[in-house]
């Protein structure tokens, strides 16, 4: 029976999808992580600690680990492990992306060097150190821009910034908020800020996979809603794209043109594109499959989930056809309304009730604080749906968020104590 090392974080929601597609799959699994499992323990064949942000120290762990349970494929599943993977890969002498390729995908200063170099349409970008005085760097960029961090994700400290003056809180804003994240200390590219120029259009995201440098697209979705700033919220993805069909050809060869740039041909790609006049900007190429619980919504004409894909195209054991279902399909990661304490969220069997609506899964748990966007990492929830059509999907998507209603208590700080929560409570009817 083949084994696959599967790398999890302990705050991913990939685990348990990876893990059920392996038990479908009849394959023994190795967990290798940080801290304790958070997925059921009756799932996982053996737990392997790795310090996941330690690509050396992770491979010596794992090669002393093969050398008594063989291992034919390690599986990095979301931006904080795939770099360690693919060291493990090197060092197990596995099928892997260059180490080099994928930390270049993981920093998007070094992307858009590569892909500048290779000729693939990128935004215009500088690099500062997060030190450099704000107001001169304001003072040096071009209208519209947008300020991010090199290595966070999910829209986490993107801001537009649409003249010097907001630029320059922009830049105050993220530095701040990589040095309470504590990664300023422990990661070479948390000490520099990238401004790029805004790139307008409409915004779709490519799911695909590679097999010896060759791309196949699995889904192509299109985000409805605008993403125009001042911050990124990404919300509803739907498949398949509503884009004309010379498009979608112009979007594949360019992410093609993307992975080979960087260098990458193994294993799956979630890349992030604009489209407008101009033509197909490339914003993002990751070595990792969709995150969150987006992949729930990919069903491929086999009867495969993404994730048994994934670990059948790691282990070489032959895949089945690629086609997704026919059937249109679609998400919403649930925006966080505002900053506080979560209390309740009602409505979820009223958007379960709406026609299209497979799931309503809230992930975010009472008690737990909400942190929106810029600063936030999470998600209230996700909502999956199914239709005839993309449009039915979108509007089936709307309706069931519309009625949620989520109820957040203020958190506000006090003297003498961290925190302290108001009395009263805000409900938020979307």
């Amino acid at each position: 029976m083949p084994r696959v090392l599967l790398l999890l974080p302990s705050t991913t929601y990939r685990g348990e999808a990876f893990l059920e597609a392996a038990g479908r799959l009849n394959v023994q699994v190795t967990v290798g992580s940080e801290s304790g499992l958070t997925f059921p323990v009756h799932s996982v064949d053996a737990y392997l600690p790795l310090e996941l942000r330690q690509p050396e120290s992770a491979s010596r762990t794992a090669l002393e680990y093969a050398k008594r349970h063989r291992i034919d494929a390690v599986i990095g599943v979301d931006d904080a492990t795939v770099v360690t993977a693919a060291a493990i890969g090197a060092a197990l002498g596995l099928p892997h992306n260059p180490i080099a390729s994928v930390s270049a995908a993981h920093n998007k200063f070094r992307m858009r060097e590569l892909l500048c170099r290779h000729g693939v349409p990128v935004p215009r970008y500088t690099l500062f150190p997060l030190e450099a005085d704000p107001a001169s760097v304001a003072e040096s960029v071009r209208y519209p821009c947008v300020v991010k961090p090199l290595a966070l994700s999910a829209s986490c400290g993107v801001i537009r910034a649409n003249d010097p003056t907001e630029c320059a809180a922009a830049l105050c804003r993220v530095a701040g908020l990589l040095r309470r994240l504590g990664l300023t200390a422990t990661d070479e590219g948390a000490r520099h800020l990238l401004v790029e120029e805004f790139i307008p259009g409409a915004e779709l995201a490519v799911e695909g996979l590679l097999t010896d440098g060759a791309l196949t697209i699995l889904a192509l979705f299109d985000k409805p809603d605008p993403l125009e700033g001042p911050f990124f919220e990404e919300t509803i993805y739907v498949t398949p794209s509503r884009q004309p069909a010379v498009v979608q050809t112009a979007i594949t060869a360019c992410v093609q043109r993307a992975t080979a740039a960087l260098g990458l041909h193994e294993g799956p790609v979630h890349a992030e594109v604009r489209v407008n006049e101009s033509g197909v900007w490339v914003i993002e190429v990751a070595a990792r499959s969709i995150g969150g619980r987006c992949s729930r919504i990919l069903r491929f004409a086999s009867g495969l989930s993404l994730e048994e894909l994934l670990v059948r195209h790691a282990l070489r054991l032959g895949l089945p056809s690629l086609e997704r279902e026919r059937q249109a399909a679609g998400v919403m990661m649930v925006p966080i309304p505002s900053a506080g304490v979560l209390r309740e969220v009602r409505g979820q069997e009223e958007a379960l009730a709406v026609p299209g609506i497979e799931e309503v899964n809230i992930t975010a748990e009472p008690g737990q604080e909400l942190v929106p966007l810029p600063e936030g990492t999470r998600y209230l929830g996700f909502l999956l749906a199914r239709g005839d059509s993309p449009e039915s999907v979108e509007a089936a998507l709307r309706e069931a968020h519309r009625r949620l209603q989520v109820e957040i208590e203020e958190v506000s700080p006090a003297p003498g104590l961290n925190r302290t929560r108001s009395s009263q409570a805000q409900v938020i009817r979307f």
